[in-house]
């Protein structure tokens, strides 16, 4: 099993690019289900979630042509088989959103019900409930989602009761296809839902108000073809931020969204890094400086992103001042706090809130990655360890950061991978 060898001290330094949002691309995949005819996307990113999408839906059919670039051609017109089995569903959860496509193109579906991080209850009882809403029958057998329509769907008002991102995504890309108007009430924000929203309407698609929580979808027979670029991830873009912030360092990013990020530009403001953003950079420069303990709460976008609290935890570990940071999304989200505080961090869990008290340093030591973003905290808090620190199970990290190593290497950190 590989793992991640790191040699704290480093400050970082120089310009990193930043990769196609896997949170954008593995939806804009399973919405290529939904095509007629040759699409080509493009800026996409290379992570295992995208080898496991990709694989599901190539299992159903769909044929990939890869391109030196980041580019990929999906050619969906041939679509056999309306199954996505348990062995692939099981390592990643956003396999679920297969399930609105095929049943709006093709009547039938059936799901196994997903996998992914273990970082709390995520359930799929929305995505039903609007499946059957739209007119699907839903049958539950054998730890599989049968749903059919073979009438297709039809056009309704659908209230979510929670907000749910990829609950809306599947809704929509179902309503898609569906007789007459849909209306989603209570949508998710979320700049990655936009991007779909942009992606389904450049095949044709009728779908006005993402970004805001109604979205209306007027159906049509069907999608055409073309050619889109997935948005830049602002995830990444977020940890490279953070690991500029907590080695004191000065880092350039390019091809980034600055407006998708404003809570994150805002509470690294707050650490005290100097922040210059452009249309698609963003500088962030400490001076050499410490950084200061920040205040935060997790809340749906545009509030601040629960995909970047560990990341915020590991900035507070050696911050001056105490931090709180309150994490109201998934109530199992805390499991790299363990870890750190092997690393020597000085955290206190009560609740839903991990008080953090800064140190000047951490101290290295093997630690495991028990889901993708705690993994990601792990590398920051191995940057700013004395000594090394070394972290299993690192195919967390691979499921949602392209070659991150290498990156962080080219801005001055000592880090390798070891194969396992």
């Amino acid at each position: 099993m590989d793992k991640l060898i790191i040699q704290g001290g480093s400050v970082l330094e120089g310009e990193v690019r930043i990769s196609g949002a896997k949170n954008a691309a593995l939806p804009i995949l399973a919405g290529s289900l939904l095509a007629t005819q040759p699409v080509k996307i493009t800026n996409m990113p290379h992570l295992r979630d995208i080898t496991t999408m990709m694989e599901l839906t190539g299992g159903m059919g769909a044929r990939f042509v890869l391109d030196d670039h980041r580019g990929v051609e999906v050619y969906a017109e041939d679509i056999r088989s309306f199954e996505a089995p348990y062995e692939l569903v099981k390592t990643m959860r956003a396999s679920i959103l297969v399930l609105g496509p095929l049943l709006t193109r093709f009547g039938q579906a059936r799901v196994s019900f997903p996998g992914g991080c273990a970082i709390g209850a995520r359930p799929v009882d929305l995505h039903l409930k609007g499946m059957e809403k739209l007119g699907a029958k839903i049958t539950i057998d054998n730890g599989y989602i049968h749903a059919s329509a073979p009438k297709g769907l039809q056009g309704c008002d659908i209230a979510f009761d929670t907000v749910t991102v990829t609950g809306t995504e599947n809704l929509m890309m179902a309503a898609v296809l569906a007789k007459g108007i849909t209306t989603l009430h209570h949508a998710a924000r979320e700049p990655e839902v936009v991007d779909l929203a942009h992606y389904l309407n450049h095949l044709g698609a009728k779908i006005q108000g993402a970004g805001t929580d109604t979205i209306v979808i007027e159906g049509i027979q069907e999608l055409g073809g073309g050619e889109y670029a997935v948005m830049p991830d602002r995830i990444e873009a977020g940890t490279f931020l953070t690991a500029a912030a907590i080695t004191r360092g000065k880092i350039k990013l390019k091809q980034v969204l600055p407006n998708t990020m404003q809570q994150i530009i805002h509470k690294l403001m707050e650490a005290g890094a100097d922040i210059q953003v452009t249309d698609n950079t963003i500088t962030l420069d400490m001076h050499g400086k410490r950084p200061k303990a920040i205040q935060l709460s997790t809340a749906p976008y545009p509030g601040f992103p629960t995909d970047m609290q560990a990341q915020m935890i590991a900035l507070n570990t050696v911050a001056e001042g105490v931090g709180h940071v309150v994490e109201t999304i998934f109530e199992n989200r805390f499991l790299h706090v363990q870890e750190m505080q092997r690393m020597g961090a000085d955290i206190i869990l009560e609740g839903n809130t991990a008080i953090i008290t800064g140190k000047e340093h951490l101290k290295g030591a093997p630690v495991m990655a028990t889901d993708l973003r705690a993994s990601a905290s792990l590398v920051l808090a191995g940057l700013v360890a004395e000594g090394e620190t070394m972290i299993d199970r690192i195919y967390h990290i691979d499921r949602g950061y392209e070659v991150i190593e290498e990156k962080l290497s080219q801005l001055g950190a000592r880090i390798y991978r070891e194969q396992g």
